[in-house]
């Protein structure tokens, strides 16, 4: 099922994801929603918060980036073709820098239309859990790196504005002002649709 992406200034977006324990039926259901969501918003990761559920899951598929966009990953120290790897479904991610800074542009798509430099290390390791609660550990360079990273950012209440210069956020302000006045005229319509307790 494809869900609704929830957009900037809904309070989901800041808050912290909860560590997944097991791989529950709502957790199975869940990672294939956000893999439907993602491939129907064309974006190359989507993390839980993004669809409404304060949980560390997050999943990412970088093949349909351009090819002006490489991404690298490792495996066990062996280079592998991230492709052979992808869609990655990452439960309680966590990564370790390993490379230089590097600037590369982002998107995000809680944030319509909206671009940007960011700098972040140019490589990361992680490890995670899988799909079937195994444990993986892998390298990422890259756009695969930089996915990795602004999606974990996500699941800790963390956005990709909050890494963008002063200068280039208060060049895009009056946009972040629309998208975020917007998601809460929004947010107060439904609240006033919802019927009052008895």
């Amino acid at each position: 099922m494809i869900l609704p992406i929830v957009k900037y200034g809904h309070p989901l977006l800041r808050q912290k994801g909860a560590r997944i324990e097991k791989i529950t039926p709502d957790i199975e259901q869940l990672i294939d929603d956000m893999m439907a969501t993602m491939y129907d918003a064309e974006g190359v990761g989507l993390a839980a918060q993004q669809v409404g559920h304060a949980v560390q899951l997050t999943v990412i598929d970088v093949r349909g980036a351009s090819k002006e966009r490489p991404s690298t990953m490792e495996v066990n120290g062996q280079s592998v073709n991230p492709a052979d790897y992808m869609p990655l479904v990452l439960i309680n991610p966590e990564i370790t820098p390993v490379g230089e800074p590097a600037t590369g542009g982002e998107g995000c798509l809680s944030f319509p239309e909206i671009f940007a430099d960011i700098t972040r290390p140019g490589v990361v390791d992680v490890v995670a859990m899988n799909e079937e609660g195994q444990e993986i550990r892998f390298r990422a360079g890259g756009l695969l790196g930089r996915a990795v990273q602004h999606e974990t950012d996500h699941l800790h209440g963390l956005l990709f504005i909050d890494r963008m210069t002063s200068t280039k956020k208060k060049e895009l302000q009056p946009e972040l002002d629309d998208i975020q006045a917007q998601t809460k005229a929004e947010l107060s319509k439904a609240q006033s649709r919802k019927p009052a307790a008895r």
